[in-house]
């Protein structure tokens, strides 16, 4: 039994839902993180599934693209991080309430 376009549009889409869930429920900044990669990976698994399927390589340059940038917001967003938990000793969304210029 092979896969069809549709499989790989549902998981997409399953991951997609996941990670929205994640980004509106989460309170800690490292699960908000988790839940963003899950999201930009939802959208990667799609493009490349459409792009298999209409034998074009376009969906695939796209899906290699967002995955050099959500390895660059990984890597700013953690030395921010590093920084907000240095100086406030607390990772918790509800502590940038309190951020003063």
């Amino acid at each position: 039994m092979a896969l069809t376009l549709n499989d790989y549009l549902i998981v997409s889409t399953i991951l997609f839902i996941i990670g929205l869930l994640g980004v509106t429920r989460r309170k800690n900044l490292i699960m908000l993180f988790f839940a963003t990669e899950i999201m930009l990976n939802a959208v990667n698994i799609a493009l490349v599934a459409i792009s298999k399927f209409h034998n074009d390589l376009t969906g695939q340059m796209f899906a290699f693209f967002i995955i050099a940038i959500a390895a660059s917001e990984v890597a700013v967003g953690l030395g921010l991080l590093i920084l907000w938990y240095k100086k406030y000793n607390t990772i918790n969304l509800d502590s940038l309430v309190s951020m003063k210029g």
